[in-house]
């Protein structure tokens, strides 16, 4: 199904404000500070940018990614496997304006049977915006699929030629949860995928400490010159790039690293870690890193319950106990707009189930603060950055937003 829906909204806002912060917990036991040198972090609201009831005009439903063309155009992508494009992210105003196109359709190839499975990220070529990257489930075999599609013009975001696929890399699943999902190019031209453990409870084929596999890890590829022969190439300082495990690999010991992005301003990666019942966790991603899991969930062991040996393993920035309804970390961005000047620099992240946002502050090898920013009320699935820096909220039922002061 094709096709263009205009939208013409009154203001339609969602405020949001949080007063302290719940339950949070960071090994070894030490209470935020705030930065002496840094403005204090304060509330957020919610400016809506696309109702899901607009979207659902064109069959688009729960958003899971969101990436920004250099020509301004907005590209989202719905977990059944549906992807539009947006004209413009600025939040609606009374009698502004935006376009939604629906410009690619692979509902067929995707299976979005688990909770957990469908089209789950989405990320656009560096070097080449007529590339758009996808990250999608796919069944018999059940597998995860990650594909390059080319994209209209900068002027013309019209329907793109589903025929156009190149199947980059394929992954065997052997469960519907912990897929992983994301996709990020890095400062570095390589593209990043997230992958999760394969599923079930407590990873029981052991993946998250197997390096003979490429689950339960962020891999590192290049796809600069992907042909069908060849669809990608190792990056030659790629941890494992002359053995001792998979040489796609750059981080492991994770159990579903959902959501992680770089700091456009250090290039540090950060994740956020989905937990098993006890812990979510915040890591800032290194090379050749080991995040503990299954050893570990967060700072606490895991297998076995108790005595666990440590070493070796990165522990996590920050983590949060699955209480008060916590469910799901959703990892987000460093903000670096500027609409916000006391967020600059701030790792901004969310839960799921809570549907709230908090931001956290790092210097110098530590929180130095952390905050509720917003209590939303929403099922945050992803967060978004455009080109300018400034971050968005995409939410399964209610549609996209844009954090404002």
């Amino acid at each position: 199904m094709g096709g263009i829906v205009t939208i013409l909204l009154a203001v339609f806002a969602a405020l949001v404000a949080g007063c302290g912060s719940p339950s949070l917990t960071q090994l070894p036991a030490t209470a935020p500070l705030s930065a002496p040198s840094e403005p204090t972090l304060e509330t957020l609201r919610l400016e809506s940018v696309v109702s899901a009831a607009i979207l659902g005009l064109m069959e688009f439903e729960d958003p899971t990614n969101f990436a920004q063309a250099p020509d301004r155009w907005v590209y989202v992508s719905g977990q059944p496997g549906l992807i539009v494009a947006i004209s413009d992210p600025a939040p609606q105003k009374e009698g502004k304006t935006h376009s939604v196109y629906e410009i690619l359709d692979i509902r067929e190839q995707v299976s979005d049977r688990g909770w957990e499975e469908g089209l789950l990220g989405l990320a656009i070529d560096p070097y080449d915006a007529a590339y758009l990257y996808l990250y999608y489930s796919a069944a018999n075999p059940r597998r995860s699929v990650v594909s390059r599609f080319s994209i209209p013009g900068p002027d013309s975001p019209a329907a793109a030629d589903p025929n156009s696929e190149l199947v980059i890399l394929e992954v065997p699943q052997p469960y519907a949860n912990h897929n992983g999902g994301q996709l990020a190019f890095g400062p570095d031209g390589y593209l990043y995928i997230g992958l999760g453990d394969g599923g079930s409870a407590g990873d029981p084929q052991g993946n998250g400490q197997d390096t003979s596999t490429l689950l339960g890890t962020i891999l590192r590829i290049d796809v600069s010159e992907a042909t069908k022969e060849q669809t990608y190439t190792i990056p030659p300082d790629n941890p494992f790039a002359d053995g001792g495990g998979r040489p796609e690999i750059w981080a492991y010991g994770l159990r579903n690293p959902w959501r992680f992005s770089f700091d456009r301003e250090t290039g540090e990666l950060w994740a956020g870690d989905v937990g098993q019942n006890r812990w979510e966790e915040i890591d800032i991603i290194e090379r050749g890193g080991n995040y503990g899991w299954n050893a570990m969930e967060g700072n606490h062991c895991f297998r076995p319950p108790s005595g666990c040996e440590s070493e070796g393993f990165i522990p996590p920035v920050w983590e949060y106990p699955l209480e008060d309804e916590a469910c799901s970390v959703i990892g987000g961005y460093v903000y670096r707009g500027a609409a916000i000047p006391w967020l600059i620099g701030v790792y901004v992240y969310g839960d799921f189930c809570t549907g709230q946002v908090f931001g956290l502050r790092y210097a110098d090898g530590e929180v130095v603060e952390h905050k509720l920013l917003a209590d939303t009320g929403l099922r945050i699935a992803s967060f978004g950055q455009d080109n300018d820096g400034e971050l968005y909220v995409l939410s399964q039922g209610e549609g996209i937003f844009r954090l404002v002061k």
